[in-house]
């Protein structure tokens, strides 16, 4: 077991090229055209095209649409007054049935929803400006 590890460079001594081969393979960015990224547009262009396809472009689009978290009627949990901000979402839809009485307080509500929630006794309480929407 070798327990000293000698240095690099006392070990490169008497080696003409210290471990990187040719000398020319060792020069600066003029050997190859530039270093990094220079002359993707000029010179470079088509190994940048055929290399590196996915750095060009853009890819998809961003979506205008609010997106709102519902939940459905037969999603409601069991309880007397139910805060769906409070919760995390924003609208009730009404999907399902519903038996019991409750007070549910919503930002937004489909008129489903307020009707079947009406039928059974209980009321929804809209809490954001905006009124009723689908």
């Amino acid at each position: 077991m070798k327990l000293v590890k000698r240095k690099k460079n006392s070990r490169a001594k008497g080696k003409r090229t210290h471990g990187w081969g040719s000398k020319k393979k060792r020069r600066g960015g003029g050997s190859r055209g530039g270093s990094g990224h220079s002359g993707s547009d000029k010179h470079h262009y088509v190994k940048r095209v055929v290399e590196e396809q996915s750095h060009l472009g853009k890819k998809g689009f961003y979506s205008l649409k609010k997106h709102e978290r519902t939940i459905n009627i037969c999603e409601l949990p069991d309880r007397n007054e139910i805060n769906l901000k409070e919760m995390g979402y924003e609208k009730l839809l009404g999907r399902g049935t519903i038996k019991k009485a409750v007070i549910v307080k919503a930002g937004k509500c489909s008129k489903k929803a307020m009707e079947k929630i009406e039928k059974a006794g209980g009321k929804v309480v809209i809490t954001s400006s905006l009124s009723n929407d689908n």
